[in-house]
């Protein structure tokens, strides 16, 4: 993936302490991380599902913040500008690429202006307008604040025990979380929710899978246009491809409790997650993405 020489977004809030994120070099840096036994869990599943449920009802407590009580919060450098270190301009430029394609996008396709959300990166734990975040979540968008969370650790924790890796593949599930923003402005995201909170179980996560798969979707509409920018290789679509596979809730079922229960399912199957992927990486259109309407995922 071509990056170096992209431009870099103003619209990143560095939250980090120590001086930023470390070198990118195929294996990221980032101060914090993820703790063993339960926090590693938690942080391989916040990752790979991409946003807690919980946050898509909005204002809800966040992991560990139950009960009113909050740990410290770690806003102790907001940067100025765009960050320095090698891991922050990487996020910087892969977030003026989802500026660039999709102030031209929105519009043309579905008549909204585009709102540039903030990405806010963070060491460990810091606070959003949907309760606590920690790092053990994995990234995530917050809907009131209209904000991307990120502690660029958990991709260590995707390398590492996942087997996942790769510039482009890092870009995707920045990609992802855009695409939760991209619902918010066209109004998909608090209908869906208004009809999760009216529903059962089983309804809700159904109606979650399709919230999931159609930012999935979004993310290749994104990764279609850099393609065409040269910005992107046969060799980072793969990479992408991996990941989507690596993270379906089938893999993630079967990885930690030997069984695969699809009415739990919250975020798709490996092969749902790479389908609707390939379908907006193909089309380049948001119409393509209406995963709403499919009968079938």
């Amino acid at each position: 993936m071509q990056w170096e020489d992209y431009r870099q977004s103003e619209n990143v809030e560095d939250r980090r302490g120590g001086g930023g994120g470390g070198d990118f070099a195929g294996v990221p840096g980032g101060r914090g991380g993820l703790g063993i036994g339960t926090m590693v869990v938690l942080g391989l599943v916040g990752w790979a599902l991409g946003i807690d449920p919980r946050l898509l009802i909005g204002g809800a407590e966040l992991i560990g913040g139950i009960g009113g009580r909050q740990e410290p919060t770690q806003e102790t450098r907001r940067s100025a500008g765009p960050p320095a270190d090698e891991m922050g301009r990487f996020v910087s430029a892969v977030l003026a690429q989802n500026e660039d394609v999709w102030s031209k996008l929105l519009p043309q396709q579905a008549n909204k202006r585009y709102e540039q959300p903030r990405l806010v990166l963070f060491n460990r734990t810091t606070s959003s307008a949907c309760g606590r975040a920690q790092s053990a979540m994995g990234p995530f968008y917050c809907p009131p604040d209209k904000r991307v969370y990120l502690d660029t650790s958990f991709f260590q924790e995707m390398q590492r025990k996942l087997g996942g890796g790769g510039d482009f593949a890092y870009a995707y599930v920045i990609g992802h979380e855009v695409g939760h923003h991209i619902q918010n402005l066209i109004g998909i995201l608090p209908k869906a929710n208004e009809l999760r909170e009216r529903s059962d179980e089983r309804r809700s996560n159904e109606i979650s899978v399709r919230i999931e798969l159609q930012a999935d979707c979004f993310a290749g509409v994104w990764a279609h246009n850099i393609q065409a920018m040269g910005r992107i290789d046969q060799s980072d679509v793969e990479e992408a491809m991996r990941t989507a596979a690596a993270i379906g809730d089938d893999m993630l079922q079967k990885a930690s409790r030997g069984e695969v229960v699809p009415d739990s399912f919250t975020h798709g199957s490996s092969a749902q997650r790479q389908r609707w992927f390939n379908t907006g990486l193909k089309s380049g259109s948001m119409q393509s993405c209406d995963t709403f309407k499919a009968t079938q995922l």
